[in-house]
């Protein structure tokens, strides 16, 4: 059954949270008016909206579309870089009018989280368009419920990324043939994009050697049989009926895919024994064609799905993504009886689809109490924002926006390159994760998200704030502190320095009940009065509260560098690296 949904007004609190999770980051006034929903408004209002599709990618040295034509000599040599950008433009919701715009950025989220999952290396993969159809593929599923066609869910999607030409490239699909079988992308679905290896840190050590408790070895072998005989689409020509988006082709032709082997293949005893052969209705005079060779691979998905496990793992992965990832296995057993349980069963009753299990995740108890039972950490801040979610939403709080790629080409790549670069700074290669595992952060038991800190790392995330904060600072994205509390914060706050500080909080901080600055009346329940008097310190340094007072009314004409030492220090605080 469901997860218990939360009731009632969302607050500030709650309304900043979800839109941390479920989002690309919101403006304080976006916050105010989320406050004022519920969780079901709130997620009706993100989630089941109607949205445009992107305005399509520009190659800036011919000023034209490169996606949907072959590329030629006319066009930039680095497109790669072009649709990085892109993306990220994506993310930031360039160019996308403001009634839309969170909307527009959740199903962005989700698109995220779908690259994630199904990771690709653009530098493998060596074509642009791969990238941007593939891009489009996850898209095209990430708001599955909002399409009537019941293929449109989460284990159709595992079908067509098993054919897409870029995974068919990252994972050397392309070199699987009959005969001589390439195992990596059958491994790889296995373990990392379906029925994975159980929970992590709570398996038994198995018996039997080339078991690995949900799957054995064998059927990897037998899985890559399955996936034999497909080439990756240099012309883009072939498309999928249900989705309209290029796939790869079959070696040989439509009616006779010459390098799929066409046997029966055997699976174990995981899979009930089960066997996935070729339906000779889809046959041409025995020999495998297009349609039985991509109906094995829909056989095959199928025999995954049965099992309970898979749904279990996805879940896993959508839980860590929006929520929390337990570090240690007595975390991780709690939230399996009792969240993912339920979560498995909402997936599979839904038909896979994908989008009602986040929205039940995101409108629930859980998500915003942490139920008790469940984990010891709360839910609020239990997430090391990555650098993506550190960047894009700390400008879209100060509604530092994009121009659209159509309103001025130029501008738009020099926004989204300045933000890619920070993002490497913050040691997220972008598109480049290290391997095919994809970004450790996401699935690296049991670190996970700590992997983003590091010394280096923490001080290139500092650089960022108090480059776009302080005046002095040189960089292509600037606040001016002054305006925005002028713009945002009522005057009988902002006079205050101790209400000002307490104002800030709330919005740019996860943990903010019960603030305090008397250290005897603090029940330590978030942030403590100890980091409150830190930031108001920081904030009036030499002055006094009451002077700042006087100086606010007055309109002093210094007032901007005194607030930057309070955004920075709130900014630049180990609090604002949680979601």
């Amino acid at each position: 059954m469901p997860l218990p949904e939360f009731s009632g007004a969302l607050g500030i609190k709650r309304a900043a949270h979800l839109l941390r999770r479920a989002t690309f980051g919101a403006t304080k006034q976006q916050i105010d008016v989320f406050a004022a929903l519920t969780p079901a408004q709130a997620i009706t209002s993100l989630f089941r909206q109607s949205l445009p599709d992107p305005a399509l990618p520009i190659d800036p040295k011919t000023g034209q579309v490169w996606v949907l034509t072959p590329v030629t000599d006319a066009n930039s040599m680095d497109l790669d870089s072009f649709l990085r950008k892109w993306i990220i433009g994506q993310m930031i919701s360039a160019g996308v009018p403001s009634g839309i715009s969170l909307a527009y950025s959740a199903r962005e989220k989700m698109v995220h989280f779908l690259h994630t999952h199904f990771t690709t290396i653009m530098s493998k993969v060596s074509n642009s368009r791969s990238i941007y159809y593939q891009n489009q593929l996850f898209r095209t599923f990430a708001l599955d419920a909002l399409n009537s066609n019941p293929a449109i869910n989460f284990k159709n999607l595992t079908v067509k990324i098993s054919v897409d030409n870029a995974m068919l490239r990252v994972l050397d699909g392309n070199l699987n043939v009959k005969g001589s079988e390439n195992e990596n992308y059958a491994r790889e679905l296995l373990e990392l994009y379906s029925i994975g290896r159980g929970l992590e840190g709570t398996l038994p050590p198995t018996t039997e050697q080339g078991d690995y408790g949900v799957y054995k070895e064998d059927d990897v072998k037998a899985a890559a049989r399955v996936l034999s005989g497909w080439d990756v689409d240099e012309d883009f020509a072939n498309l999928d009926p249900d989705t309209n988006l290029p796939r790869g082709k079959v070696k040989g032709s439509p009616t006779n895919a010459s390098s799929h082997d066409n046997t029966t293949k055997q699976f174990s005893v995981h899979f009930g024994n089960a066997t996935v052969q070729p339906n000779p209705a889809l046959l041409n005079g025995g020999n495998p064609t297009e349609a039985s060779a991509l109906d094995e691979i829909s056989q095959w998905i199928d025999l995954i799905y049965s099992s309970p496990q898979t749904a279990k793992n996805i879940c896993w992965k959508i839980y860590r993504f929006f929520v929390y990832a337990p570090h240690t296995p007595e975390e991780s057993i709690v939230i399996d009886g009792a969240i993912i349980a339920e979560m498995a069963n909402t997936f599979a009753a839904g038909g896979f689809k994908l989008q009602p299990v986040i929205e039940n995740l995101l409108r629930s108890q859980h998500f915003y109490e942490a139920t008790a039972g469940t984990v010891t950490d709360d839910n609020f801040g239990g997430i090391i924002k990555s650098p993506i979610d550190l960047i894009i939403p700390t400008l879209r709080f100060f509604d530092i926006t994009v121009p659209g790629i159509t309103v001025s080409t130029t501008d738009f790549y020099a926004a989204t390159g300045e933000i890619e670069t920070q993002v490497t700074t913050q040691a997220m290669k972008f598109y480049e994760p290290s391997d095919i595992a994809g970004y450790e952060s996401y699935f690296q038991f049991p670190i996970y998200h700590r992997w983003w800190i590091t010394p280096n790392t923490l001080a290139n995330r500092y650089n960022f704030i108090r480059t776009l904060i302080t005046t002095m600072e040189q960089g292509m994205f600037k606040v001016n502190v002054y305006d925005f509390v002028k713009n945002n914060i009522p005057d009988a706050i902002a006079a205050d320095a101790r209400l000002l500080t307490m104002e800030l909080a709330k919005y740019l901080l996860p943990v903010t009940d019960n603030l305090t600055f008397d250290d005897a009346a603090d029940d330590t329940s978030g942030l403590t009065a100890k980091r409150l008097n830190y930031f108001k310190e920081r904030f009036l340094q030499t002055f006094d509260e009451a002077y700042w007072t006087t100086r606010w009314n007055a309109n002093e004409p210094d007032l901007r560098d005194q607030l930057e030492y309070l955004f920075n220090s709130m900014l630049q605080s180990p609090e604002y690296q949680l979601a």
